[in-house]
């Protein structure tokens, strides 16, 4: 309970101060969190794993809850009290301390992640509603190309934000969130595999879930 206290304290703090990165008051809740590690738990190691935007871990705890022995973990967090924070839980919490030893914190933006193919999960927690849309776009593009032929990958967003923001918002404001709405759409188009709705969660969320498919990063290489 001391930890979960902890974490709201920093969570609320950095919503104050950041709202447009922080994206939401509280951590995500347990049914979200599991929902965004469901392909963590269903899969099977050796692998790599890369967690975006952790924030102060509340989904990071599920997805070292569905770790193999031999699988590793990246955690790319812009934040510099959430990257304390988790510093600290790999140090200190024993839900955490199993996988401090294969579990890397990079302090930057996922935009400044190199690599190609190199991850077999990815799981994101980054607000893709409170960004401009040319940047949802990179976003997605970067964790696609980040993720391996076959990888899947997971990531939110709030029931009804968009439609609802869109009924009191002026017009830049909503062709923004038609924009974001229309990166999503392209990210999903011929990779979805399905997508959870989460009610038990404030607000209520859809997670979707994507896999990259060979002739997908065939193209992607073919065109470099």
């Amino acid at each position: 309970m001391s930890q979960r206290w902890a974490d709201y304290r920093v969570f609320l703090g950095e919503f104050v101060r950041s709202f447009h990165s922080t994206g939401a008051i509280l951590p995500s809740g347990r049914a979200l969190a599991r929902a965004l590690a469901r392909h963590v738990r269903e899969g099977r190691g050796p692998r790599r794993i890369l967690e975006v935007g952790p924030g102060t871990g509340a989904v990071t705890r599920w997805i070292i809850d569905g770790l193999d022995a031999n699988d590793t973990l990246d955690l790319v967090e812009v934040n510099e009290s959430f990257v304390r924070r988790l510093h600290e839980r790999l140090k200190n919490d024993p839900l955490f301390r199993p996988a401090a030893e294969r579990t890397r914190i990079l302090h930057c933006p996922i935009e400044e992640v190199d690599g190609e193919g190199t991850y077999d999960v990815i799981v994101s927690g980054l607000p893709l509603n409170n960004f401009d849309a040319d940047v949802v776009a990179q976003i997605l593009d970067v964790m696609l190309r980040l993720l391996r032929p076959g990888g899947t990958m997971s990531f939110f967003e709030y029931v009804g934000v968009r439609p609802l923001r869109s009924l009191v918002s002026r017009r830049d404001e909503r062709t923004r969130l038609r924009g974001v709405g229309q990166a999503i759409a392209d990210a999903r188009q011929g990779r979805a595999i399905g997508r959870n709705f989460v009610a038990p969660n404030v607000p209520p969320a859809w997670v979707h879930h994507l896999r990259s498919s060979a002739d997908e990063n065939q193209l992607a290489n073919s065109m470099t």
